[in-house]
């Protein structure tokens, strides 16, 4: 993989630095030594975890944003940020047929709408100083919808389509301002198990679909058994290239099978 650094004491920010990914990606770049880095969480828990990690290094701050809150969200204004990594996310499951519409704006307000006010407030410091990366986090759901996943897979696809409109008016603006859009498959991070099975709680109860969820869990099980990545390498490489190279892809998909597996359903059946 080739790495090209774009410069000393670089500020990174990542929302959602809670889940595997975002920390195995600060572990490396962290052996760079040449950045600086702002970790933030949504809760105090979480919080208190982050700071204890990383409590000896520092070149690193931790913060409690919940991307909800426009409180929380002013924090940013007064950062200097050079790259800011989008990671927050949710993921409720449930068919589209009987979904509760206050579980598809919460998984739209946190993915989608978050996600692109701090996006607003962070890019309007990039563009005063002419130069600046915005890293977003989608997801291949986006492009493959799941079944009975349909909520997560609609988010991930406006983040996609707006990211990448996003990328299309900044280059009338300023190039050096780059846009990168990372869409991971299915990796092992804990994740996944929450996102499939949190549906269980009220289908279990009243649900048309209450005679098969036996059935469509076994089948997910099976699914992620056999696609979820356990090794973290491929999607974090993606990650630090996208980072710390000086001229960035658009788009980084991984693992390879799932992201040719993508390419393949986007060509063929949108």
């Amino acid at each position: 993989m080739l790495i090209i650094i774009l410069g000393d004491n670089m500020n990174i920010l990542f929302t959602g630095a809670v889940s595997g990914i975002a920390n195995s990606v600060v572990n490396e770049l962290l052996k760079f030594k040449k950045y600086n880095i702002y970790l933030t969480v949504e809760t105090d828990t979480q919080l208190k975890n982050v700071k204890e990690k990383y409590k000896n290094n520092p070149r690193v701050s931790c913060f409690k944003l919940n991307v909800t809150n426009v409180h929380d969200r002013e924090k940013l204004k007064d950062l200097n940020i050079d790259i800011l990594v989008n990671n927050a996310a949710i993921g409720y499951g449930g068919s589209i047929a009987e979904i509760p519409m206050s579980k598809v704006r919460k998984n739209f307000e946190i993915n989608v709408f978050s996600t692109f006010e701090i996006i607003q407030i962070v890019l309007k410091n990039m563009i005063k100083k002419g130069k600046g990366r915005v890293i977003v986090i989608s997801s291949i759901a986006g492009i493959i919808p799941f079944n009975f996943l349909g909520s997560y897979s609609a988010t991930k696809s406006s983040v996609t389509t707006l990211t990448t409109t996003l990328k299309n008016e900044m280059k009338l603006i300023n190039k050096n301002i780059k846009i990168v859009l990372i869409e991971p498959g299915l990796y092992h991070t804990g994740f996944n198990q929450v996102m499939f099975e949190n549906k269980y709680d009220w289908m279990i109860k009243e649900s048309y679909f209450k005679e098969n969820l036996d059935k469509i869990n076994n089948k997910e099980k099976l699914m992620l058994s056999i696609m979820e990545k356990r090794k973290l390498d491929s999607i974090v490489n993606k990650i630090v290239e996208a980072i710390t190279t000086k001229n960035p892809k658009f788009i980084y998909r991984a693992p390879f099978t799932q992201a040719m597996t993508s390419k393949i359903y986007d060509l063929f059946f949108r």
